[in-house]
Order: C-alpha cells, then sequence, then structure tokens
C-alpha cells in the first residue's frame, strides 16, 4: 500500500502545537516491511505471546489495559470478549467504544493494547485477542504482502467496496470475518493554512492545481516517492510541487512550516484534531488520490462470529463519521481526557449505551 506511514512505528497524534524545534512523534501508525508469510508468520506469532503475557505491561504504547473495573467490563452473559487496539489515540478510543457496545450487548469485554498491527494481527488469528478495529485499506495490504511478499501488486483502491471485497479474499483463509465498513475514514490528506486557502480560493487539491501556485509538501522524505503524494500529486492534480520538507508526517513542525508560509502543503490525515490550533484547514481530495481506509471490526471468526457481535458493532459503525474521529481525538489528545470517558459519552449521545 502506498501510504504516508509505511515502514514507521506506532505513534500518538501530537496534542497540542509546540515550539518550532521540538521533538514531536510524527502521526504515523502502520508497518508494512515484511518478510513473506511463511517465515514472518512464526516470527510473529512468537512476538505475539511474549507481548501480550508478561511483556505488555513494563513497555510505554504496549500495555495491557484492562476493562474500567480492573476484571472487564460488562456482566458477561453472552461470554468474554477480548478487544485488541494499536498503540496511538484514535486506535485506543475506538477499542473502548467497542468494548462498551459489546459491554452493552451483555460481553464481558477487556482491552489489549499493543504497538503495532505486526504483533495483534497473529494475536487476532490465534483467538488470543477477538475483535479489532482496523482501517480497509491499509489492513488490506498488510495481508497482501503478507501473503505474496513486499513486492505484491496492490490490491487497495479508493473505492471502499472493492477495498473490502478484497480484504475478505485474504482475511477469511486466515480464519478472519471482516464486518461491513462505515462512514468514519482515516486516510492520508493534505493541508493547507487557512490565509492561504482564501487567498487562492481554494477547497480541493482540484483547485491547488487550476490554481498554478508552486508549492513545498511537509511530509516525509518518502513522499518524494510514494503514489499518494508528490508523484500522485503532480499527476492527478497537476499541482506544480516544487520539492518536499522532511520534517514528517503530520508532526507539529510540518505544521508549524505551513502555519509560517516555510511550506505550503503538509501531509497529514482526515482525522488530525490539531489542525485548528495551526490555522490549517484540508483540502478534499475530490479525484479520490487516496485508497479507502474506513474504519471497520475485524473479528476472530471461531471465537466472535456470533451474529450478536457483528449487530452491536454495526450499529457503531452505522453512525461513527469521519467528523466524529476528529472529535474524539481532540477531546483525548487535546484536551487530555481518557478514552474510555470520551467513549461513553459519545456512545450515551448515540443512545447505544445507556447513560
Amino acid at each position: 500500500m502506498q501510504n504516508a506511514r509505511d515502514g514507521r512505528p506506532a505513534a500518538d497524534t501530537p496534542a497540542e502545537p509546540g515550539p518550532p524545534g521540538a521533538a514531536t512523534p510524527p502521526v504515523t501508525r502502520w508497518t508494512h516491511r515484511r518478510t513473506p508469510r511463511g517465515a514472518a508468520r512464526t516470527v510473529l506469532a512468537a512476538l505475539s505471546v511474549a507481548a501480550l503475557t508478561a511483556g505488555l505491561a513494563g513497555c510505554a504504547g504496549s500495555s495491557l489495559e484492562e476493562g474500567e473495573d480492573g476484571g472487564g467490563a460488562g456482566g458477561g452473559k453472552q461470554g468474554s470478549l477480548v478487544v485488541g487496539s494499536a498503540g496511538f489515540t484514535e486506535a485506543k478510543i475506538l477499542a473502548r467504544l467497542y468494548q462498551q457496545v459489546l459491554s452493552e450487548a451483555g460481553y464481558a469485554t477487556t482491552v489489549k493494547t499493543v504497538e503495532n498491527r505486526e504483533i495483534y494481527a497473529p494475536a487476532l488469528e490465534k483467538g488470543t485477542v477477538d475483535v479489532v478495529p482496523e482501517y480497509a485499506a491499509t489492513l488490506a495490504e498488510f495481508l497482501n504482502r503478507d501473503e505474496n511478499g513486499p513486492d505484491a501488486e496492490p490490491v487497495a483502491s479508493s473505492d471502499v467496496g472493492a477495498t473490502v471485497a478484497e480484504l475478505k479474499k485474504l482475511a477469511e483463509p486466515r480464519g478472519l470475518k471482516v464486518l461491513p465498513a462505515g462512514k468514519a475514514v482515516d486516510q492520508n490528506a493534505f493541508a493547507v493554512s487557512a490565509e492561504f486557502a482564501e487567498k487562492h480560493g481554494l477547497r480541493s487539491l482540484s483547485d491547488l492545481g487550476r490554481s498554478g501556485e508552486k508549492v513545498t509538501i511537509a511530509a516525509g522524505e518518502e513522499c518524494e516517492v510514494r503514489t499518494f503524494c508528490a508523484p500522485g500529486l503532480r499527476k492527478t492534480y497537476g499541482i506544480d510541487v516544487a520539492g518536499v520538507d522532511p520534517k514528517g508526517v503530520g508532526t507539529v513542525q510540518s505544521k508549524q512550516a505551513v502555519k509560517d508560509g516555510t511550506d505550503q502543503l503538509v501531509l497529514t490525515t482526515t482525522t488530525d484534531a490539531t489542525l485548528d490550533a495551526f490555522g490549517l484547514v484540508l483540502l478534499a481530495d475530490d479525484k479520490k488520490l487516496q485508497n479507502a481506509d474506513n474504519v471497520l471490526p475485524v473479528v476472530n471468526a471461531d471465537d466472535a462470529g456470533d451474529p450478536r457481535i457483528a449487530d452491536a458493532l454495526g450499529e457503531l459503525t452505522a453512525v461513527l463519521t469521519t467528523d466524529d474521529l476528529v472529535e474524539l481525538n481532540r477531546r483525548v489528545d487535546v484536551e487530555r481526557r481518557k478514552e474510555a470517558d470520551v467513549a461513553k459519552e459519545y456512545l450515551e449521545s448515540k443512545g447505544l449505551v445507556e447513560k
């Protein structure tokens, strides 16, 4: 998958703007550098067992989080479930949303948080984890490369239906059940300063291309060669890209550079909750350069294939939007509130759990 987060470690979204020289982790989450499946899965299985048992409690970003009552939430009349989560803010929020709607449906639930997909994916296959919130295109390419090698022909696209269909083909032989995707999407996105947008009449990337303005992109250095980034902006939108300023994907430094006018365009994500703080606005990807990274649940088919689980998660998927994710991220990253608390408030507001 041609994604800004390829080959990078998981990290949280920066909480709030800081000084231009501050060392802030990038908004990156997923790594895809894989060996062929046979060799990789032996290593990953060992990693998952170690990480999900004794090793998690002492590692930053790889902690084991139980339900709020310390022993798992919910009465457990329908059984018990483990919800897996990657180590960045949005994944933790989604895991808490899943936990609470499943608790409402009668399941005893706990949340296990680990750093990245390389660890929790094999755990999901083995049944150590039962349910995971995922992103359609990214997971499709992760499994594609695991199955067919690092140079596999991409299977994901901007078409969410086609992408989910390809994901199911790869997931089902592994004992995974892919539930329907919703409207909420977290994918690569480009932002400019509100002042720059107003000056040149910009609402979309097509507008930027038509403007003829020369831009420098604040991003990771891989933006120079990734189809979704500089090459794609040139080819798909006709944008005059002068170069890439390698300050990272969605970092404070990158956004500050665009705010200050040093750069004109920043690569971030559609659910970045800190854009307003920098006076930045997203430009619409109106020609669909980016892949369909819609949020969807993935479950272990044997342990969590009950239709009641799909129904409970489906009610959440049906109402969750990209704007909702932005606001939930903001409450955690900017207001420094707990993921479980903001998840509970959201679900109560939608009538999905009792107050």
